[in-house]
């Protein structure tokens, strides 16, 4: 098989690379796009004109690069994080969906991968269409499909998705993809089905420029759990031990008896908090912690939410939250994987990701229907 060439857009901290990264796939990232959740208060269709007046996607990424300076001083963790694991330098990280243009790579990647947040769909309207989708971050991914058109595309989003208005919300998304010329197949796909134990179903859409690789395409079977939430945890596996074999499956060297930093332990008051039911207008009864299969994890998993939403393990008798490693490698993140940002951030990337076990799955049936062998 060939060198694949990847684009990703709202990339987060490369599941997609990542996955390739395990399977040792020989690939080459062409570019990745986010803008670390930094908001602007710009004019983007003023922007873009002046953006459109340039010639390379190098000059056009420094202009971007120029307006977030002029007018945040918040730093791209996201940048941060992704810079260090993968082999890209920042020449080829853009900042901003919104601002990037996907002409410059028209014709030249293999498969494009992203999905735009979930708040994208709930302003889309009933007029089916890319009217519809104009204004959403749904649109941005959208419309770079049509301008890079890329052999294969994956589409990632929550399963509310499929639900949303009726049904109304994804008959419109579908028939934007096939508008597009692509042949698509979705399914919702959960994690704790492809050797992750956490709970977290998510759509995926598949699309085919050719509808003969398409035909070929099926998603992947569900495979028995081999790990439970307890075997991911440090206190368990210490830092280098949770690895990936030749075949890029998840494999635990050995298993230890260590014992986690204090400031991952609740007190007695946070942990009083944790495990009450709360209110009439937010009551849960359902507060297990140590479960086998973690819940969905959250982005904002270091808040301490109660014990019904959030993930809590008992160490020697008390009580304490995931650390952040754990979070990764909940997400299919081996221990090469460098964390280099806060515990908030790294909580926050690592809750926002997709997971990367269901990607390399994935993967593995989008290879088998000859897409990206030499023509």
């Amino acid at each position: 098989m060939k060198k694949i060439s990847v684009g990703t857009i709202f990339s987060g901290i490369g599941a997609f690379e990542f996955a390739l990264k395990r399977k040792n796939i020989n690939h080459e990232i062409e570019f990745a796009c986010d803008n670390g959740n930094i908001n602007l208060e710009i004019d983007y269709k003023t922007e873009f004109i002046n953006l459109n007046k340039l010639k390379s996607s190098e000059e056009k990424n420094q202009f971007v690069r120029e307006i977030y300076k002029n007018n945040s001083k918040r730093t791209n963790y996201i940048e941060r994080s992704y810079i260090a694991n993968y082999k890209i330098d920042n020449k080829k990280f853009f900042y901003d969906v919104k601002l990037f243009d996907g002409n410059d790579f028209k014709n030249k990647i293999d498969i494009l991968v992203g999905g735009s947040p979930c708040q994208s769909f709930s302003a889309i309207g009933n007029r089916e269409g890319f009217e519809d989708a104009r204004g959403t971050l749904f649109y941005e991914y959208a419309r770079i499909v049509s301008e890079v058109q890329p052999k294969v595309f994956i589409y990632e989003n929550v399963f509310g998705v499929l639900t949303h208005d009726n049904k109304k919300t994804w008959k419109i998304m579908q028939k934007i993809f096939l508008n597009l010329g692509y042949h698509i197949k979705f399914e919702v796909l959960n994690s704790k089905d492809f050797g992750i134990p956490q709970s977290r179903r998510r759509l995926f859409v598949i699309g085919f420029k050719e509808q003969k690789f398409s035909d070929k395409f099926e998603f992947p079977k569900k495979e028995k759990l081999k790990y439970s939430m307890k075997d991911f945890l440090e206190n368990k596996v210490f830092l280098g031990d949770f690895i990936s074999n030749k075949k890029g499956m998840i494999e635990i060297k050995k298993n230890g008896n260590y014992k986690t930093d204090a400031k991952y332990f609740l007190s007695e008051k946070l942990k009083k908090y944790v495990f009450s039911p709360g209110t009439k207008n937010f009551y849960h009864k359902n507060a297990k912690i140590d479960l086998d299969v973690a819940r969905a994890l959250l982005s904002t998993m270091g808040n301490s939410h109660r014990a019904s939403v959030n993930n809590y393990i008992t160490e020697n008798g008390e009580t304490r939250a995931l650390t952040e490693r754990e979070a990764h490698r909940l997400m299919g993140f081996t221990d090469e994987y460098l964390i280099v940002n806060s515990r908030s951030q790294s909580y926050k990337q690592a809750g926002n990701s997709i997971v990367v076990d269901v990607i390399l799955k994935l993967n593995e049936q989008i290879f088998k229907t000859g897409v990206f062998d030499n023509e």
